[in-house]
């Protein structure tokens, strides 16, 4: 077995690849999008998931607020509205009518899902912890949301028509998600 060389980098995130989600949530005056890669699945029952997000974002006191929020998964279609939501604030722009993105009511949650995203997550918030530089909300999946066009003939998930992508915070690049390999 060949060895090779490693480098020692200064600690950082570097767990890749990073799921891409557009976390959308009620506010007073209008909805917001934000971008957010730190985001995980925790726990399956009941369903739990947890995001990360920095105390001055625009999204952080709507959640806070709201008590809820739903996880929008885009499709590479869906890259510049991504990027846009991830870098221009929502006190600056309405970011439902910047990007074109049409705003559906959730079944369970105030905030709204975003129409073109295949996937939508309905999440409550149960908990928020201050970890440093961003917070962890951690929130009960209380409905799931998945179109019709993105599954097979068994109901489940046909990631082959989703056009899915993810991000490498090593790098702070997003790149599409390949084939099935196992």
């Amino acid at each position: 077995m060949a060895c090779n060389m490693k480098r020692e980098i200064r600690p950082t995130t570097a767990v890749v690849p990073c799921p891409v989600v557009l976390l959308s949530v009620a506010g007073p005056e209008r909805p917001n999008i934000i971008t957010l890669s730190w985001v995980a699945n925790v726990c399956s029952d009941p369903a739990t998931i947890v995001v990360g997000v920095r105390p001055q974002r625009h999204s952080y006191q709507l959640m806070k607020d709201t008590r809820d929020f739903v996880l929008n998964v885009p499709t590479t279609e869906l890259l510049e509205a991504t990027e846009f939501s991830g870098t221009k604030s929502g006190r600056d722009f309405d970011k439902f009518a910047e990007c074109g993105l049409k705003q559906v009511p959730a079944t369970k949650v105030k905030s709204p899902m975003i129409k073109e995203c295949p996937i939508n997550i309905e999440c409550k918030i149960v908990k928020v912890d201050s970890l440093g530089v961003h917070d962890l909300f951690t929130a009960e999946v209380v409905a799931v949301h998945i179109d019709e066009s993105v599954l097979n003939e068994n109901g489940r998930l046909d990631a082959s028509k989703t056009n899915l992508f993810t991000y490498l915070p090593l790098t702070g690049e997003y790149w599409s998600l390949g084939e099935q390999i196992g």
